[in-house]
């Protein structure tokens, strides 16, 4: 079930969060937001002036309404829609990057680090909570980030 969550300008300025938890609340019930159809993207509207050559992962507004919404959703990587992008855009909302247009984005590298770190240590944690053992699809969507995670530390992470 894939759903998109479609973000105005009004609602990143006033860092307006509720369309998206109207939205994401429904699926945490047990097992359904598992379900690995569950798959989040968003639509971001918000006008920009021709003449400004920043991506919205740039844009402060941007940036700031979807740092809310990790620290509401710290989990919320994992059932983003990685095959249509949304993973590598949400951590760019995220994380310290430059964009080029020959090379895409280029992330701070230590950023990045702790960014995919931090997002094991709650993803695995939130999963043991979900009673879930979908560790294997956390190793993946690490790798969509570029990293390859040591089988210890995960054995280390779920017991």
């Amino acid at each position: 079930m894939a759903q998109t969550l479609k973000l105005t300008a009004a609602m990143l300025t006033q860092l307006d969060i509720t369309t998206a938890e109207a939205a994401i609340d429904p699926l945490i019930e047990p097992g359904k937001i598992l379900d690995p159809e569950v798959k989040l993207s968003f639509e971001i509207d918000f006008p920009r002036d021709p003449a400004d050559p920043r991506e919205l992962s740039e844009i402060p507004e941007v940036r700031l309404w979807f740092i809310r919404l990790d620290a509401q959703y710290p989990w919320l990587p994992f059932v983003l829609d990685w095959e249509a992008g949304e993973l590598g855009r949400y951590a760019a909302m995220l994380v310290p990057h430059q964009f080029s247009p020959k090379d895409g984005i280029r992330y701070n590298p230590e950023a990045l680090e702790i960014f995919v770190m931090n997002k094991i240590f709650v993803v695995a944690q939130w999963l043991q909570q979900q009673q879930s053992n979908q560790i294997t699809r956390l190793k993946f969507m690490t790798q969509m980030l570029g990293y390859e995670i040591d089988e210890g530390l995960f054995e280390l992470l779920i017991g």
